[in-house]
C-alpha cells in the first residue's frame, strides 16, 4: 500500500518558565492508505503533542527542534502556511479529545459544519444544509435539522463528540487523526463511533491515526501499534504480533496489566514507580527506573533506537523480552 504519513526522528520541546520540556524525543514511524495506526500510552506521553504536531497546531510555547513529517510527500514542517491550511480539515483532519470545548459555544451546529464544508467547496446554501443533514444522520443523530440549529451547550457530550466527526469527516479526509475520542462516550456510544471509523478506513480507503490510552479499544481496532511513553516510541508492532508476543518491558507489564474474562482469576500485576515528567527526561532509556529487565548498557548507554526484531516488529530496548524465532 502506498505510504501517506512519514514521520522521522520528531523532537519537540516546550519552552516554560522552569526551563525546557521535551515532550517527544525522537519519534519515528510510518502510516499507510486504509491503515488504522494507533497510538498507546499512558497520560502525559506526548500522544496529543504528536497529533498537534501533525497538524501544525502547537501551542506558541513549543517547537518542532529536529525531525519531519510528510504527508504524501509534502513537508508539513516547512511548507508555506497557506499550503498547510488548504490541507488542514480538507485532506488531514482531527477529532478533538474534549469536543464540546472544540466546538465554538457562541456558534450553532449548523453554521460551524457549514464553515468546515463551505471552507474547501463551492456548494450552495441548499446544498451545504442538505449535505449537513446527511452527514450527521449516518453518524447516528436523530432529527438533524434541530441539531443544526442547536447550539453545543444544548447537546450532550455523546453527541457533541458525534458533531466533532461530523465536522472532521465533511471533506472526505485521507488521514484522520482521532484522539481520544471514545473517552467521554458509554460503551454502547463508543462500540458505534469506532464501528463507523473502521467503515470509513475499510470503504474509503482513509488512514486512521487513533490515538489512546485504551489497550482493550486498541485490540479492536488497530492494524498496527505503536507503544508510546514518556515522549517516545518504544515499540511499534502488527497489533497481532504485539498482543501475543510483546517485547518491551513497558509493553508486556501493561497487557499484564489488563484484566480478562476468559481469566476470571487471573492475578493483575502493577507497574512498581511512576512514569518521569517531560521535564525529567535524560539522555538513557525513559523506562529505566521501572525496569526490571535492566542491565548495565542500560545504565551507561544513551536512549536505544527502534531497531526491528521480526518482521514489521521494532523495540527501542536493550535487552528485549523475545527475539527472532
Amino acid at each position: 500500500m502506498q505510504e501517506i504519513l512519514s514521520v522521522r526522528d520528531l523532537n519537540v520541546h516546550f519552552n516554560t518558565s522552569t526551563g525546557v520540556v521535551k515532550a517527544l524525543n525522537g519519534i519515528s514511524f510510518q502510516q499507510t492508505e486504509s491503515q488504522i495506526y494507533c497510538v498507546v500510552g499512558e497520560n502525559g506521553s506526548g500522544k496529543s503533542t504528536l497529533a498537534l504536531a501533525i497538524m501544525g497546531l502547537l501551542p506558541e510555547t513549543a517547537k518542532i527542534v529536529s525531525g519531519s513529517i510528510k504527508f504524501q510527500g509534502v513537508d508539513l514542517i516547512n511548507s508555506p502556511p497557506d499550503v498547510i491550511s488548504r490541507m488542514r480539515g480538507s485532506d488531514i483532519s482531527m477529532v478533538f479529545q474534549d469536543a464540546r470545548a472544540a466546538l465554538n459555544p457562541v456558534l450553532t451546529i449548523g453554521k460551524q459544519l457549514e464553515e468546515a464544508i463551505s471552507a474547501h467547496n463551492t456548494y450552495g446554501k441548499q446544498k451545504v444544509q442538505s449535505y449537513s443533514e446527511e452527514i450527521l444522520s449516518e453518524l447516528g443523530l436523530s432529527n438533524p435539522r434541530e441539531i443544526l440549529r442547536s447550539y453545543p451547550f444544548d447537546l450532550s457530550g455523546g453527541m457533541c463528540q458525534r458533531v466533532m466527526l461530523a465536522i472532521s469527516l465533511v471533506n472526505k479526509p485521507q488521514l484522520l487523526i482521532a484522539d481520544e475520542v471514545t473517552s467521554a462516550l458509554d460503551v454502547t456510544l463508543q462500540a458505534e463511533v469506532l464501528d463507523r471509523l473502521k467503515t470509513l478506513c475499510k470503504d474509503f480507503g482513509t488512514a486512521i491515526l487513533f490515538i489512546s490510552h485504551d489497550f482493550g479499544v486498541v485490540a479492536a481496532m488497530a492494524h498496527h501499534v505503536g507503544v508510546l511513553y514518556s515522549g517516545t516510541l518504544v515499540e511499534s508492532a502488527p497489533v497481532v504480533d504485539l498482543f501475543s508476543t510483546p517485547t518491551h518491558p513497558y509493553t508486556s507489564a501493561m497487557i499484564e496489566a489488563l484484566p480478562r474474562l476468559d481469566e476470571p482469576d487471573k492475578k493483575l500485576i502493577s507497574l512498581r514507580g511512576k512514569s518521569p515528567t517531560a521535564s525529567e527526561v535524560s539522555r538513557y532509556c525513559p523506562f529505566l527506573g521501572r525496569c526490571n529487565k535492566a542491565t548495565v548498557i542500560c545504565r551507561s548507554e544513551p536512549r536505544p533506537l527502534l531497531s526491528e526484531i521480526r518482521l514489521g516488529h521494532q523495540v527501542a530496548c536493550y535487552n528485549p523480552l523475545c527475539f527472532v524465532d
